[in-house]
């Protein structure tokens, strides 16, 4: 019924000469663009996995590494991931640390393409695309945590005191 009612009202939109905006906002339905990111990732996995690896985010003209780890469940294999995405939310860096959840499926043989969202308890999503290498069948619920490296909360906090890296 509720399906029903959302295709009448996708045709009335459309028919109305609205639709352009309607799609405006389903685009921005994560929010607001506001960073880049990339990341590798490796996972292994034996019923239980764990995951592991680090990546860089570009915010606002500068560059953070990370770390990222954690685990899934419901898989078996192994796998390496290249990602790149879309961070939105993030007005302040330290936001983006924290633990990340998303469903995830994966069937890797070889080489395999996918993509994923992720949100943190800050409200920030992450959209990504990824290739992946090696022999891995997952579809679990994946916990990933990221912390910003200690160069990048040092360099961080010099930024927000005022004072210039240490050289």
């Amino acid at each position: 019924m509720r399906l029903a009612s959302l295709a009448v009202a996708a045709a009335v939109v459309s028919l109305s000469g609205i639709g352009s905006i309607t799609q405006a906002h389903a685009v921005d339905a994560l929010g607001e663009h506001t960073a880049t990111i990339s990341f590798r990732l490796s996972a292994a996995d034996l019923g239980a996995g764990v995951s592991w690896g680090k990546g860089v985010l570009s915010f606002e003209g500068h560059d953070y590494p990370f770390r990222i780890h954690g685990g899934s469940g419901a898989a078996i294999g192994f796998s390496t991931t290249q990602a790149t995405g879309t961070v939105y939310n993030l007005y302040r860096v330290q936001d983006v640390e924290g633990t990340y959840w998303s469903v995830q499926g994966e069937a890797t043989m070889g080489a395999g393409k996918g993509g994923a969202v992720m949100e943190n308890n800050n409200g920030i999503h992450i959209k990504f695309t990824s290739n992946s290498t090696g022999a891995r069948l997952a579809f679990s619920v994946e916990r990933l945590t990221l912390r910003l490296t200690p160069d990048a909360r040092a360099a961080l906090q010099n930024r927000t005191d005022g004072t210039a890296p240490h050289q």
